[in-house]
């Protein structure tokens, strides 16, 4: 099953499930829960994110492990009880996803969630990853990369928000998933 934010974020070929954490948790728990006697084999859930400091504009990204880190909480504004299961114990080869109901604008912030580990982020992905592990279904994130986290993360996003759709699409055709 190929799942997406929709709105902005829409593929023919992908089930809209709503942007950010909350909507995208409820309307895919939904989903699955109208069809449970027919759960799907895999949940890819596919979408631009925003790099922290490596990587490039327009590449594709794969990964399997998500975190909701919040800013609030590196600049010790916040605090919460919930505890990101990733413990650093991965190989430096593995893509880690930041996912916030924000987007990160902030350079320091993030040069700091790099620090921790993290690769990229993406509104929903965190939610898509709790939601399948709910239903023991495995999942994974496809990413088309359309800015970096700093002061100039919106006009980059729209600048290249269309040309990772296409690049996605691709993608996906040359993996036999579409």
């Amino acid at each position: 099953m190929i799942v997406c934010a929709g709105s902005v974020e829409s593929f023919k070929f992908a089930v809209p499930i709503g942007i950010g954490l909350v909507e995208s948790a409820i309307n895919l728990t939904k989903i699955l829960s109208q069809n449970s006697s027919n759960l799907p084999s895999k949940i890819i859930f596919i979408g631009s994110c925003g790099l922290y400091k490596d990587g490039k504009i327009l590449e594709i990204y794969e990964s399997k492990i998500a975190v909701n880190d919040e800013i609030s909480a590196l600049l010790k504004l916040s605090y919460s009880p919930i505890r990101p299961e990733f413990n650093g114990d991965v190989s430096h080869e593995t893509i880690i996803t930041n996912s916030s109901n924000f987007i990160t604008t902030d350079k320091k912030s993030a040069e700091i969630f790099f620090q921790k580990g993290y690769f990229l982020e993406n509104m929903e992905f965190y939610s898509v990853v709790k939601v399948a592990e709910n239903f023991k279904i495995p999942c994974v994130g496809i990413f088309c990369a359309t800015n970096f986290c700093d002061e100039n993360a919106h006009d980059n996003f729209i600048k290249n928000h269309a040309k990772a759709k296409e690049k996605l699409e691709i993608y996906l055709k040359s993996k036999g998933l579409i």
